[in-house]
């Protein structure tokens, strides 16, 4: 079985070829040391860790599991030296302050990282991933206490964080949570409440774990706006740094699950004995607004878990159909003497193959895309340039989480199909990347939430700027490979649909802005699709272009490559962009029938 879970070539060009990558070096003194080849160590260090540390551990993540005995959570055998080795290697805060326990690495270059560390063992890294953003919250929002206690134990993986939002009767809907937060006389709270479907609450692999916790302080206003952000360690930190007294968190279930067996997903009680108490985080009555910080970048990072199951499941497919001996040449097919050949040479697979690298090379183009745009919402040199760029970051985010992991999700299963019977059996890894890939398409937001988000929320944000803004990149996209020959009659379909989409972007914040917004909302996800797909073929053409201009110089190991990357888009605008046409002429119509259906019409 091929340990190739990435293509390392692909990840090289869109760092280096297309988004130049090294020119983030002159903008931060933190990233100054982030030149080419600092860059080109980290992919390759990455990769190293990944193939020989993570994926070993992934099988055994998934047929051990996690156990809970007496309230106390044993994670898989091999999840404790790899975390132990993990954390040695300063993997867990690659882009956050150095002064904490960070590298301060550029986001772009650390994708690279994160998509060939999720792809080889995402259900061991959501214990780092959701570390780093428990900590992000402290930085942003901790005053200089809670930084000095939490902050640097956190990005160096002594303890790790977690997420506490979710309850049985307040899931996507947080403002219904029940879990209160009591004044002391101290200015501590004490906090009472349950909390469901907690990934890495309980686990044994470090001394401590802080829990940022949403809880509506006793007094304060019902729904999100009453909502504030706590942080409630598992064990109260003494006055030395070290943890104490245990706090009254306590892991009444773990969750049994379709996929991601190695991480711990744990019902939480908190104070049952009236005895947990919490700090305040940020401003009372400002936790939702806080949390989404966490939450958004967390978004991303479910793109790549996703992304990371999709490009493992595209390099297992591929391997497989190398080799895989079956059936003859379907030229040969009358001939007796005629031998089987590998499945690759059966026109279906190659269709089957085709989708899965496009999708794979689309994805990680536009992922990479916008965690530049979030290096750059932090460090360009103008206002205007931040501005436009986090715009970017917004606007995208659902696209990120929310059409990545459909598509990724339809990778695997298309892996599966390749892999044919022996996919299906848990044997070979595809069974487990699908089952691990599901749960992207539903947490942090399902993402009929992220389809919500872009029609309710991002189409109409700054006064539409974003989505003006977004809409102009591609058009220059279009602009410079208009100039190239052999791009010209695919770059013009390209640009029609990509005015089609603006066109049908207008129309449905209309419709959702009159009383049909029920009809509008109803079409989010479709429009989220159609969206998608054209933010895929403008990374497609933006690839095309660059390859087109390489190709007359390149040398000729690297001739196929780029052939490739042109393939790519010539097949995505024959077979995917016709269809995509036909979903934004659907949403021209904003069809009612889902709403308009008496519940009585559905099966009693």
């Amino acid at each position: 079985m091929t340990q190739l879970i990435s293509d390392k070539r692909d990840i090289e060009f869109v760092i280096h070829e297309q988004l130049d990558a090294q020119k983030l070096s002159k903008l931060n003194d933190n990233f100054a040391d982030f030149n080419k080849k600092t860059i080109d160590l980290v992919i390759s260090e990455a990769k190293n860790f990944a193939v020989k540390e993570l994926l070993p551990a992934n099988k055994e993540g998934d047929e051990q599991g996690c156990s809970l005995e007496n309230g106390k959570v044993t994670t898989p055998d091999s999840f404790k030296r790899l975390y132990k080795i993990f954390n040695e290697g300063e993997w867990l805060a690659v882009t956050e302050d150095p002064e904490w326990g960070g590298q301060g690495m550029p986001r772009t270059v650390a994708s690279a990282a994160a998509e060939y560390f999720n792809g080889a063992n995402f259900p061991f890294m959501m214990y780092p991933g959701l570390t780093q953003g428990a900590g992000h919250l402290v930085d942003h929002f901790g005053t200089k206490e809670q930084k000095e206690i939490y902050l640097e134990n956190m990005y160096t993986g002594k303890w790790t964080g977690t997420m506490l939002l979710t309850e049985s009767d307040a899931g996507s809907d947080v403002g219904a949570l029940t879990t209160k937060a009591v004044r002391n006389d101290d200015g501590t709270f004490s906090i009472t409440g349950e909390k469901i479907f907690i990934s890495g609450g309980e686990h044994d692999l470090t001394e401590n774990i802080i829990h940022p916790v949403l809880a509506r302080i006793e007094g304060a206003p019902e729904g999100t706006k009453g909502i504030s952000l706590f942080l409630v360690p598992k064990f109260r930190v003494n006055e030395d740094g070290t943890p104490g007294e245990f706090n009254d968190v306590i892991c009444t279930g773990i969750e049994h699950k379709l996929g991601i067996h190695g991480n711990s997903t744990c019902s939480l009680s908190l104070g049952s004995k009236g005895d947990c108490i919490g700090t305040l985080l940020g401003e009372e009555n400002k936790g939702m607004k806080a949390m989404f910080l966490m939450m958004n970048e967390a978004r991303r990072l479910v793109g790549f878990q996703g992304f990371g199951c999709a490009t493992s499941a595209y390099m297992y497919a591929l391997d497989y159909a190398k080799n895989r001996i079956q059936g003859k040449n379907i030229l040969e097919f009358m001939n007796p003497e005629a031998k089987s050949v590998s499945i690759i040479n059966h026109p279906d697979i190659r269709r089957q193959l085709m989708m899965m690298k496009v999708n794979v090379e689309g994805m990680r183009s536009l992922l990479y895309f916008v965690q530049y745009c979030a290096d750059m919402a932090l460090h360009a040199p103008t206002k205007e340039e931040k501005e436009k760029h986090q715009g970017f970051v917004e606007v995208l985010t659902p696209i990120a989480k929310g059409y990545v992991t459909d598509r990724a999700f339809e990778i695997c299963s298309t892996g599966m199909q390749i892999y044919g019977g022996y996919g299906f059996i848990e044997e070979y890894p595809i069974s487990q990347l699908l089952r691990d890939c599901k749960i992207t398409q539903i947490y942090e937001g399902t993402n009929g939430i992220q389809a919500m988000d872009l029609l309710g929320r991002k189409l109409g944000l700054n006064k539409g700027k974003p989505i003006m803004d977004l809409f102009g990149a591609m058009q220059k996209s279009v602009a410079d490979a208009k100039a190239i020959p052999e791009l010209e009659n695919m770059t013009v379909k390209v640009e029609e649909a990509i005015n089609k989409l603006a066109e049908v972007a207008i129309h449905m914040g209309q419709t959702a802005m009159s009383d049909k917004v029920l009809n509008a909302f109803a079409n989010a996800h479709p429009f989220q699709d159609a969206t998608g797909d054209i933010t895929m073929v403008w990374m497609l053409l933006w690839r095309a272009t660059i390859a087109a201009q390489k190709l007359e110089k390149a040398k000729k190991k690297d001739k196929p490559f780029y052939e490739g990357i042109i393939k790519s888009l010539q097949f995505y605008v024959d077979t995917q962009l016709p269809i995509t046409l036909g979903r934004l002429n659907a949403l021209m119509n904003t069809s009612s029938a889902a709403v308009d259906i008496d519940d009585n019409m559905f099966p009693s």
